[in-house]
């Protein structure tokens, strides 16, 4: 019994991964910037003090495969107070004394990016990427 069509389809699934490997940080940086974008409108929605360059530094970092195998991408606001708003901080006078009162923070990168994620914005993504690669290598 010889199953030649069966080796054939391996050699295709085999160069299909090896694309697919070489391809992922590129969409993964596509999704990324994607999610940035989500997190900086939330941003402009719930911070509305202008503080600084605040509103400006939302980045996206780069692609990294981490413990898991899995590809990864960050999203983070590179600000040096987006940590205070974020977070929240007591309030204090200009001399630095405390004021007795805390400001609670606004959360704005965990609500961004949980609308990101109940968007499916990057399962399509995902999707359509992975449709084109098996398209493009004939599967």
């Amino acid at each position: 019994m010889q199953l030649s069509g069966l080796t054939d389809l391996q050699n295709d699934l085999l160069r299909t991964s090896k694309n697919a490997q070489k391809e992922m940080p590129k969409i993964m940086r596509k999704v990324g910037s994607k999610a940035r974008t989500v997190v900086a409108k939330r941003a402009r929605k719930d911070v509305k003090k202008i503080s600084g360059n605040y509103h400006k530094s939302w980045k996206r970092g780069k692609v990294f495969v981490g413990n898991d195998g899995a590809f990864i991408v960050r999203v983070f606001n590179s600000s040096p107070h987006a940590h205070l708003i974020e977070y929240g901080h007591r309030m204090v006078s200009e001399t630095g004394e405390d004021l007795g009162r805390f400001v609670h923070g606004k959360k704005v990168l965990d609500k961004g990016m949980q609308e990101f994620e109940a968007s499916d914005v990057a399962e399509e993504m995902l999707s359509e990427w992975l449709d084109g690669l098996l398209a493009d290598n004939k599967l």
